[in-house]
């Protein structure tokens, strides 16, 4: 037997076809928390941010979402007060969601 032939009877084997994803999922899932409150100070410093952002200043963010807080340096591309959303390069954030906000200079 050539021996690329014979390397072929070792490839790898997956006997518990799906078992790493659904580790992973479980993983994912036991991790969560639930979305904590913030104080008034907070509020009210991000409120104060959000009136100062214009279209194309780089933000740096930290909100809540599926679970788990998350942090993002992005550039705004909209604010839209009445749907109470920032819209970023990559994803829309509500305003419930936010956690802080810091305009990068």
């Amino acid at each position: 037997m050539p021996r690329s032939e014979r390397a072929k009877q070792f490839a790898p084997f997956d006997a518990l076809k799906g078992l790493q994803k659904a580790l992973r999922l479980k993983e994912y899932e036991h991790d969560r928390m639930v979305r904590g409150d913030i104080d008034d100070e907070t509020i009210d410093k991000i409120s104060k941010q959000l009136q100062k952002i214009k279209k194309n200043d780089s933000i740096y963010i930290k909100y809540f979402e599926d679970g788990y807080y998350k942090e993002l340096k992005e550039k705004v591309k909209r604010i839209d007060v009445n749907k109470r959303e920032v819209e970023l390069e990559s994803k829309t954030i509500f305003f419930d969601d936010l956690f802080d906000l810091n305009i990068i200079k």
